[in-house]
């Protein structure tokens, strides 16, 4: 027989319709699943792809926004600064006392114990059983370097990524742990503006050129949203779509201890610039803090490290009936304390955890590397 003769008649044999069967013989021309009758490339895009490139379209808007933001605040920030000497700054950045840099670097420690909380929430609702040395250590690195460098989900994600990776997670797992400590910072931020906002609406409007009405609506607004977040996640479990895969988000319990820890941490962080300024300011803390979380989320925006210039016009701004040499000179000090001596530590710490990690290795790896150069098979 011809197999290569009766091949070739197959393959030009078109399907016949039995119309007594009522059936269509199964073909296998379209492996694939599309109908070789219609163009795939013409074929009408999934909503899911509909959406993404009506993202990518407009994401242009955003990135222009925070560059407005930017430049606008630096160019403020250089007005501010103008009439400030240098002479006058040393001396305000001098003029700290021992103990107002002491508990500045304990409220800084406070601050970043807060912050590794954010990653043992966030393993607990991912069902993930990491020792707490290694969530202390990636979540301090993590946000140490991030603060500095910027770019938040690179760089984090990349100190995370180090970190985690050896205790067996992975990059998706990674990625979620970082949004889930995300919602923590947000809530935190947004409850203790609001709470701020509204408790201290009076002393704000005069120090932002506000009406206490106008204040006290953004408070309200801000702890509506976060008590209708509440409520959204406690009717029933929620989840969000990332990027084609599925997280599951928090539930009242878990969410409402994001919040407390949050809100630890803003405040905890704020107190650091408010011990800074110089004596007899007459700010209270209350108000200080709606000042701070405001110039936070504007540097946030700004998509700048740490929000530099933006953070520091909008604090001189709402601070203007201060000394503006002993406000920029607590700033100053401010960016020493709570990102410069944590980026230096970060850096040792993930120089000695990778001298660790390679010191454990060698050992393990010896014996096999001996071995294989003893095995006479070729």
């Amino acid at each position: 027989m011809n197999f290569a003769t009766q091949d070739k008649n197959l393959a030009q044999a078109r399907p016949l319709r039995d119309a007594g069967a009522g059936a269509e013989p199964p073909r296998d021309e379209d492996p694939a699943g599309q109908d070789p009758g219609k163009d795939p490339g013409k074929e009408p895009p999934a909503p899911e792809e509909r959406r993404a490139r009506h993202r990518r379209r407009y994401a242009w808007i955003g990135t222009l926004a925070s560059v407005v933001l930017f430049v606008i605040s630096l160019g403020v920030l250089g007005k501010l600064v103008s009439t400030v000497t240098w002479a006058d700054l040393r001396a305000a950045f001098l003029a700290a006392t021992p103990e107002q840099v002491g508990l500045a670097i304990l409220l800084v420690a406070v601050s970043y114990l807060f912050l590794t909380c954010y990653d043992a929430l966030a393993l607990r609702q991912l069902k993930l059983k990491v020792p707490y040395r290694t969530t202390a250590l990636a979540s301090f690195t993590s946000y140490a370097v991030s603060f500095n460098l910027g770019f938040p989900l690179l760089t984090a994600g990349t100190v995370r990524y180090w970190i985690y990776s050896g205790q067996g997670l992975s990059p998706g797992r990674i990625a979620a742990l970082t949004i889930v400590a995300g919602f923590t910072f947000w809530l935190g931020m947004g409850a203790v503006l609001g709470i701020s906002l509204i408790r201290e609406a009076d002393p704000l409007s005069h120090l932002t050129y506000t009406s206490p009405l106008l204040n006290q609506g953004v408070g309200v607004a801000t702890l509506a949203a976060v008590v209708a977040y509440l409520a959204w996640v406690t009717v029933k479990r929620r989840s969000v779509k990332v990027r084609g895969w599925r997280l599951e988000l928090p539930g009242l319990k878990l969410s409402l201890s994001q919040m407390l820890v949050g809100a630890g941490d803003v405040c905890a962080a704020a107190g650091v610039l408010y011990v800074l300024l110089p004596a007899g300011h007459g700010v209270s803390f209350e108000t200080f803090v709606a000042i701070y979380v405001l110039a936070a989320m504007l540097g946030i925006a700004s998509h700048a490290p740490g929000g530099l210039g933006v953070f520091e016009a909008t604090v001189l701004l709402a601070l203007s009936g201060l000394p503006r040499e002993s406000v920029l000179g607590a700033l100053l000090l401010f960016r020493v304390c709570y990102y410069l001596v944590p980026f230096v530590v970060a850096l040792a710490a993930l120089g000695a955890y990778e001298i660790a990690k390679r010191a454990r290795l060698t050992p393990r790896e010896a014996p096999d590397d001996d071995a294989a150069e003893s095995d006479p098979t070729p």
